[in-house]
């Protein structure tokens, strides 16, 4: 009997926990779901694409093709839910390869115990998100949604997965503070350029590896309501991370240092492709910026054409200030400079402990030394790879405007309504250039044959790219990338005393070359040998004082063990 009892108490506790468990679960979904977006009654069905003559993909008028130097062009129009569908049937291959390498990347980083945590964290994080994404690009996200692909549906539904991935930059940037990988952009004008006019430049330096940069997306807009605009970036982000309307309005983000935020805020992409779509002066960008609720703390360099100025609007999820400086050059790294957030304290210790600083005079010198600015000699300040005064700082350094991770550099003209983009690799490849007027005229007639770039106007790749320096630095990138991998995985790597010999003199002036081969020989228990490495890194340039403090702790833990009974 009493036997009888104990097995009934068991069946019954576990019947009660299977119960709150299934209640649990069933909870969480209902609270992380995603409501369709559409209207009552209202479909969503893919249109079927078709290959053209001009080797370009067709859903109607709209198109996807890829140019000479390897960028990929698209143009879609028309509503919000019309548009996206036509982009997501013409794109579905960039978007699959994107999402393939940014699943892979993460599997690469975190263990799959530690991924299935993250997926759900990311959905409870994220389940308010679209009560912050104006309903118009959560259709258009919706609509592209629609043709990605199914091999990832084990991470969650396709609508719920792309519009996570527009937050994918604000939430690592607060949680791993991405910051440290840092933007750098600038705004010239008058005594500075050789019209007067504006020139904006930036390097967007967002890394998720060489596979993920290599397939860069320029896709020019023109939406049903609002200003006609191009986007850069790549398949599947429907984001403003560097763009310019057709009223000549620019828009570029640089992030800065970011206290945690609670919950979901509007993506600060979201918010730039919200100005360009329907600002055309600065104050209509900032009004746009300020109703919006954000992430993180970013930077937004804004430039007029009409106003003939250029300006940093700061957000923050405390706040927003804007900076105007009132003279001929406005220069954004990855800290504050309005009012508003300057002498704050995060701020302050921002500029001491980072290398955003290093980077900003650097831009400056590289400007004023320029003389007058057009866009060949911005390609060359976007691409310069020194320190201050030309020094050598090593491979990769922060404290360089050019680190060659960058995912694209721009060049912009807001009154001629051009824009350069550079092809694969990094910034070093050729800026093709693209007239918006040209593009959207020739766009409006539905007579897009040939090439819609300007090849008069392109400008050469930069000659390091056939130097046997470069392909010795590219296999030098990928075995840091191993490195860096098997140390956050804790698995071990073969590499033999030639390739470290070849490491080393792949880039023997870089602090980076000699942590990744200090990393190596501590994964091996190799103590004295890291520690042998990490005092070299000591004397070399280092970029700020958070890399200096990492260092020095890794130091003291194998001289710890080295001399340890």
């Amino acid at each position: 009997m009493a036997k009888g009892r104990t097995l009934r108490r068991i069946r019954n506790s576990l019947i009660g926990i299977v119960v709150v468990l299934g209640l649990a679960t069933a909870w969480f979904a209902w609270a992380v779901r995603l409501e369709d977006p559409l209207d009552k009654g209202e479909t969503a069905t893919v249109p079927v694409r078709t290959h053209g003559a001009d080797g370009r993909w067709h859903v109607g008028r709209n198109w996807l093709g890829r140019d000479s130097a390897g960028l990929y062009e698209a143009y879609i129009e028309g509503g919000d839910l019309e548009r996206g569908l036509a982009y997501g049937a013409l794109a579905r291959e960039l978007i699959a390869e994107q999402e393939r390498i940014f699943t892979d990347r993460l599997r690469q980083m975190i263990p799959n115990v530690r991924l299935g945590m993250l997926k759900y964290f990311t959905a409870w994080y994220d389940r308010d998100l679209d009560e912050h994404v104006p309903r118009e690009y959560l259709r258009e996200i919706y609509g592209v949604s629609r043709s990605m692909s199914d091999a990832y549906d084990g991470i969650g539904p396709k609508y719920m997965r792309s519009l996570n991935y527009h937050a994918a930059h604000d939430i690592g940037h607060a949680l791993q503070d991405l910051a440290v990988v840092g933007c750098t952009s600038f705004a010239a004008k008058g005594g500075r350029t050789d019209d007067g006019h504006l020139l904006v430049g930036r390097n967007f330096d967002f890394w998720m590896g060489d596979d993920f940069s290599r397939e860069k997306l320029v896709t020019f807009i023109r939406p049903t309501e609002g200003i006609p605009h191009v986007l850069v970036g790549w398949g599947g982000f429907m984001g403003a991370v560097s763009g310019m309307n057709l009223e000549g309005l620019t828009v570029t983000i640089n992030a800065a240092r970011s206290a945690l935020p609670f919950g979901a805020r509007a993506p600060i992409s979201i918010v730039t492709r919200d100005i360009l779509q329907h600002a055309a002066t600065i104050d209509e960008a900032v009004a746009i910026a300020k109703k919006h609720e954000v992430f993180v703390s970013e930077s937004i360099l804004v430039a007029s054409a009409r106003d003939g100025r250029a300006v940093i609007i700061e957000k923050a999820p405390d706040g927003m200030g804007v900076f105007d400086p009132g003279g001929d050059l406005v220069t954004c790294a990855n800290h504050y400079q309005s009012e508003r957030f300057a002498n704050s304290a995060a701020n302050q210790a921002n500029i001491r402990e980072s290398d955003s600083m290093a980077r900003f005079r650097r831009m400056d010198q590289l400007v004023d030394s320029a003389g007058t600015i057009d866009p060949v000699k911005a390609a060359a300040i976007l691409r310069d790879r020194y320190g201050m005064n030309g020094a050598p700082i090593g491979l990769g350094n922060p404290m360089a405007i050019n680190q060659m991770i960058a995912h694209h550099g721009v060049i912009m003209r807001p009154a001629d309504r051009r824009i350069w983009v550079s092809a694969w690799p990094y910034q070093m490849g050729a800026f093709v250039c693209y007239d918006l007027r040209d593009v959207f005229a020739r766009c409006a007639m539905d007579s897009i044959s040939g090439p819609i770039h300007d090849p008069s106007r392109t400008i050469a790749a930069d000659p390091y790219l056939s130097t046997a320096a470069f392909a010795e630095q590219q296999w030098w990138q990928e075995q840091r990338t191993r490195i860096a991998l098997a140390g956050m995985t804790g698995k071990t790597i073969a590499f033999t005393p030639a390739e470290e010999a070849r490491f080393l003199a792949a880039a023997p002036d870089s602090y980076i070359t000699r942590i990744a081969l200090g990393d190596l020989h501590r994964m091996r228990g190799g103590m004295a040998e890291a520690a042998d490495h990490y005092r070299a890194a000591l004397a070399l340039p280092l970029p700020s004082l958070q890399e200096r403090t990492r260092l020095e702790e890794r130091l003291r833990e194998c001289d710890q063990t080295t001399t340890a009974p």
